[in-house]
């Protein structure tokens, strides 16, 4: 059997980190959705970037935005962005109706320089929704501090969001709260609590890269340490999660049809060559959780991987690798704001060299 269609019967879905005009235009997504059970899709600056940079698809429309003096360059990329995204909802639209609203998914990220400006994430992700107009759409919001109170607006008004750029505990506990916080106020307001959906993407190959760095520099036993932290801080924001969305606080929330805001497993593409390739996919394998992947990593574990439920064990190895780590003077929290001002920072000149593109001077590299 397909191991990526045994994820699914342990009840983890997979996405696709990948979204352009030649996925779907040449039925390379529906092939995806339909033998592989990619349940829904991620975009970002990055993506958006290398698609409209590769293929073909998008250079007539974007010749004849240039020649709209009127748009700026920000906004010609919406145009672009909101039709792919559009095309993916209505890929996806049986899948999302079939599940009663759990699965069937696409995101779509605010302009990363909104990053620190709540008041302008929560005015974007609405003008974005809107210009969407798809109930399978998560707008995608950073977990910045500006983000958490952006996050709570937006579903307080109804929005279903992807909360991006976590990378510590922290992180996850309060976003979270946010999403509680937000569902009490839709619900408040007389909103129905099922048509609003949440995930909190945890970033995983990013805290191994970091943190095998400073292992690296200390040496000696240290070094036995590496290749381990991502994988811990997932096991133990898995346990985080149930904790928060199984305990009594939600429980008021869960009577009223309200979803738990489930996690999703980000940066699962190993960049250590030492590791084996699907390490972020097959040691975190359990129910109510997402896993999105590149194309690349979701071909490995089609071919080689092992679908097995391995969230919910070496809880203990997990706790003692954080404190291992404390041990050598490593803060995981300190570890994940570093690592969350760089993602951000790295957003931000994904989009500026995005928006080049949509310059009337820029050249396009599409083959």
């Amino acid at each position: 059997m397909n191991p990526l269609l045994e994820l699914h019967a342990l009840g983890q879905r997979i996405w696709l980190d990948n979204l352009s005009r030649t996925l779907l235009r040449e039925g390379a997504l529906q092939k995806l959705i339909a033998e592989d059970g990619v349940a829904g899709v991620t975009s970002n600056p990055t993506i958006f970037f290398k698609a409209i940079s590769d293929s073909p698809y998008y250079r007539d429309e974007l010749a004849a935005l240039k020649r709209d003096a009127k748009l700026t360059a920000e906004q010609r990329y919406e145009r672009l962005a909101v039709a792919d995204i559009q095309a993916a909802c209505d890929l996806l639209r049986p899948l999302f109706d079939n599940s009663g609203g759990e699965d069937g998914f696409v995101s779509l990220e605010v302009s990363p320089a909104l990053a620190h400006d709540s008041a302008g994430t929560i005015a974007a992700g609405k003008r974005l929704k809107a210009a969407v107009s798809r109930d399978n759409l998560l707008i995608k919001v950073p977990a910045t501090p500006a983000g958490v109170a952006a996050v709570e607006t937006l579903i307080g008004a109804g929005c279903s969001v992807n909360v991006t750029l976590m990378f510590s505990l922290q992180h996850v506990r309060d976003i979270a709260q946010a999403y509680r916080r937000g569902l009490q106020k839709w619900i408040a307001g007389g909103g129905d609590a099922r048509r609003v959906k949440s995930v909190s993407s945890l970033f995983l190959s990013r805290v191994d890269t970091l943190v095998d760095k400073e292992l690296e520099a200390l040496g000696g036993g240290a070094l036995a340490l590496r290749g381990k932290s991502a994988i811990a801080l997932a096991k133990l924001a898995y346990q985080e999660y149930r904790n928060i969305f199984n305990g009594a606080e939600f429980a008021a929330l869960a009577a009223r049809g309200a979803r738990p805001q489930y996690l999703l497993w980000a940066s699962t593409g190993a960049k250590n060559p030492a590791y084996r390739d699907v390490i972020y996919v097959e040691s975190l394998i359990g129910p109510q959780t997402v896993n999105t992947l590149p194309d690349a990593t979701l071909a490995a574990f089609r071919d080689h991987g092992r679908a097995q439920p391995t969230l919910e064990s070496g809880i203990t190895e997990a706790h003692q690798q954080f404190d291992a780590l404390a041990r050598a003077g490593i803060d995981m929290r300190k570890v994940g704001e570093e690592l969350q001002t760089e993602g951000v920072a790295l957003f931000e000149q994904s989009f500026t060299q995005l928006l080049g593109l949509m310059a009337p001077a820029a050249i396009m590299t599409a083959s």
